[in-house]
């Protein structure tokens, strides 16, 4: 085979990738975006009731705040103190 044949061949199977690749990737787009229709008319999103909710006093999500920050803390020196290493 000459230069310009194989060029031609590789040029027209990167053209049937490139084309197999687009295909399926607009299949896969359309058909996600039906599935995502048909969900939501089937099966609307509940709605969230506030019935069972309990608040939580000032103070205790002061506690609990300084928990979680003292934990995220330690874990972040730690992290630093093994990098070091």
């Amino acid at each position: 085979m000459q230069d310009s044949e194989l060029l031609h061949d590789g040029l027209a199977l990167m053209a049937l990738g490139m084309g197999f690749v687009f295909v399926f990737l607009t299949v896969l787009v359309v058909s996600v975006t039906l599935m995502s229709k048909l969900i939501g008319r089937f099966q609307p999103a509940p709605i969230a009731s506030n019935t069972n909710k309990t608040t939580l006093s000032p103070a205790a999500t002061s506690d609990q705040d300084g928990e979680t920050l003292a934990v995220i803390s330690a874990a972040v020196h730690r992290y630093r103190m093994a990098r070091r290493r």
